[in-house]
């Protein structure tokens, strides 16, 4: 019986899928705001990408929600003050301040105490496509402890307390995946937003010398172990495709219409699957069904090639709840399901 997590695998392959595989992210504002709407459409349209749980047997340290009004204490011990209710916050107050500080910072053990047996437990209940648990952000880890306009300095001028903040971070972060590579899971993925609206946030030369070398061990840990790997970045993030195919990503998550949909297709169709998305500044709050349904169709004819799609998009503040399923509703027709 061939199952949602052999179809991922198809179209990750390019070998011919039956459907397009589809995945819905879901902000706390849709539940707020669509509970009943949102209900349905996961029931008529059900993920066929999910996420393990993380079966931790220590829980790491936070404090308050990151999606409330207030302040939030993530597990490194970074504080987010938060202004709307269904997003996340600022770092205002960065954990290190002065480079002195940065003996201070400890990485949450705890995040590496997952229950293997539970995880691969859970894989073999579900036929469907299993994420890890975990998710690499270095680029944003550091924002998170510095404050991002500090980062931007620390960028700039490159002293070599930034090198050795980012190894402490990135060795945390890769034995963190190598922990979930060792389970079932079909995939592990990273991120880190680098787009604004029209460019990269750094220098793409910037990019290669500093980040890129992370990721791609990232992905070797991934491959090493027979797993798939997935990025998500947010924004324009054109300058740098050519180097996340170069070093192996299977699929890559980023804001498409931010960019010229139709030279991203001539590049790197058929080289990388584009795992959405659907325009969430304007279309998904702004558009009727008739305008997502043409766009629907056209990332299909752009970037279809027997596979390197996946119909996802975000649920978020100001989306309507009938975009969403007509999203949805329109990929499941495209193949002739």
């Amino acid at each position: 019986m061939v199952t949602p997590r052999d179809l991922v695998k198809k179209t990750l392959e390019f070998t011919s899928p039956w459907r397009v595989p589809r995945q819905l992210w879901v902000l706390p504002w849709a539940e707020d705001h669509y509970p009943e709407e949102l209900h349905r459409i996961q029931q008529d349209y059900p993920d066929d990408i999910i996420s393990a749980p993380g079966f931790l047997t220590q829980n790491p340290k936070t404090i308050g929600s990151p999606y409330d009004v207030g302040t939030y204490v993530d597990e490194w011990g970074c504080t987010f003050v938060n202004l709307q209710r269904g997003v996340i916050g600022e770092v205002k107050n960065p954990l290190v301040k002065k480079w002195d500080d940065l003996e201070k910072l400890q990485p949450p053990l705890a995040c590496l105490t997952a229950d293997i047996e539970k995880i691969n437990a859970f894989c073999r209940s579900t036929d469907r496509f299993v994420m890890g648990g975990c998710c690499p952000r270095p680029f944003e880890r550091l924002q998170f402890i510095r404050r991002s306009d500090q980062l931007y300095l620390d960028l700039a001028e490159q002293p070599k307390e930034l090198f050795d903040l980012l190894n402490k971070v990135h060795q945390f972060y890769l034995e963190e995946l190598e922990l979930w590579a060792c389970s079932d899971v079909d995939g592990l993925s990273f991120m880190d937003d680098w787009g604004s609206q029209r460019s990269l946030l750094i220098s793409p030369r910037q990019w290669r010398f500093i980040f890129k070398p992370l990721y791609k061990e990232y992905i070797d840990v991934a491959h090493a172990h027979g797993k798939k790997a997935f990025m998500h970045s947010d924004g324009y993030t054109a300058a740098i495709i050519p180097d996340l195919i170069e070093i192996g990503l299977d699929a890559l998550n980023t804001q498409i219409f931010t960019m010229d949909i139709e030279e991203l297709g001539r590049q790197f169709g058929g080289e990388i699957t584009f795992w959405g998305e659907l325009d969430r500044q304007d279309l998904l709050p702004n558009a009727t069904t008739a305008e997502i349904d043409a766009a629907v169709h056209r990332i299909f004819d752009i970037f279809w090639k027997n596979g390197g799609a996946i119909a996802q998009c975000e649920f978020g503040a100001g989306s309507k709840p009938e975009n969403i399923r007509q999203m949805f509703e329109t990929w499941d027709r495209l193949l002739g399901s």
